[in-house]
């Protein structure tokens, strides 16, 4: 079915207070009223006036349009997301104000799908309808999603963060205003990279006697600062780059390493390659099965820029006249 707008049947804004609203109406039910109006579609004009007056006059009408509507254009097929109504039910909350069943060819197939879906009278027991039962309006709200980064450290110990959010609410003018509060959340030992921290409650509010939705934090891991240590994560592992001496690498050594949770000791095989990975088992990423820490050895050529080096470097070039580095790549010594 086509999607109705009723804030541009209206002439308002999104934004546009009640009484903005009555006095659209007020205006635009004179220009089209049967009775008076010239226009051609002066009735069809009219009937789609008074359903959109209908909805943008009730509080919970109102919500309820905005909920669904708001990524939807005027002229595109709608089709309201399944059992969105579910929990509706007949209490006495008053959100089916002016809203006879007996009524239903007065409204346009969008509406009915809207406002109708879900809501039954109830019975007496003779059979007929009770009245003075009235229908009352329930949706939980939307979850709301949003990144956070954390540091590397913040998975390895767990932390404390506090967080402001920026809540829109209706002031009593009926305008939207940003309401800000702060929530303290607990971030857990362990948590990777896309995972996320689940804030119940905290998302966009319910409907009727609905709850509120839940915010969802996404986590990611904050960059390195220029300096620090070049921690990289892969899921639950943790990788860092170590520089050693080509001595250290070809003789073998016991070395001090850095991790988030302190030096190490670790011993460096002898003739070890750049590139080779030394395993700490179980000091990745804490969680149920520990990740490793993997050191990958880096070994970092002094420079030969003294007479010494110069002279260091020339004997190490006669004494090893036979090696050739390229000798995978097929070059010539």
């Amino acid at each position: 079915m086509e999607f109705k707008d009723y804030y541009k049947i209206m002439g308002v804004a999104r934004d546009a207070t009640p009484d903005d609203i009555k006095r659209a109406h007020r205006k635009l039910a004179r220009k089209y009223h049967p009775d008076v109006s010239k226009e051609k579609d002066a009735e069809v004009r009219f009937k789609e006036l008074g359903e959109a007056y209908e909805v943008l006059k009730d509080p919970e009408k109102r919500a309820a349009y905005d909920q669904l509507g708001a990524n939807w254009k005027a002229g595109q097929d709608f089709r309201p997301p399944p059992e969105w109504n579910a929990g509706a039910e007949y209490a006495g909350s008053g959100f089916d104000r002016g809203f006879n069943r007996g009524d239903a060819g007065d409204h346009s197939d969008f509406f009915e799908s809207l406002f109708r879906q879900g809501f039954a009278s109830t019975g007496d027991r003779s059979g007929g309808q009770s009245r003075g039962r009235r229908a009352t309006f329930s949706a939980r709200g939307e979850d709301h999603h949003a990144k956070i980064q954390i540091d590397l450290e913040d998975s390895y110990s767990g932390a404390t963060r506090t967080l402001s959010l920026r809540v829109p609410e209706m002031d009593d003018q009926g305008h939207v205003v940003a309401h800000e509060h702060q929530i303290t959340f607990t971030i857990p030992k362990g948590i990777r990279a896309g995972q996320h921290i689940r804030l119940a409650g905290q998302g966009a509010p319910g409907m009727g006697e609905g709850g509120a939705g839940d915010l969802y934090l996404d986590v990611e891991f904050r960059p390195r600062p220029p300096g620090s240590l070049d921690y990289r994560v892969d899921k639950h592992d943790v990788y860092l780059d170590l520089p050693v001496a080509p001595w250290e690498a070809a003789l073998g050594a016991e070395v001090q390493a850095p991790t988030p949770t302190g030096q190490v000791e670790v011993k460096i095989p002898a003739g070890s390659p750049t590139g080779r990975k030394l395993r700490l088992k179980g000091r990745g990423l804490p969680g149920t099965t520990p990740g490793d820490f993997y050191l990958v050895l880096q070994i970092v050529v002094p420079a030969g820029d003294t007479d010494t080096a110069k002279s260091f470097y020339e004997g190490m070039a006669k004494q090893f006249k036979a090696f050739n580095p390229r000798a995978k790549l097929g070059g010539k010594t």
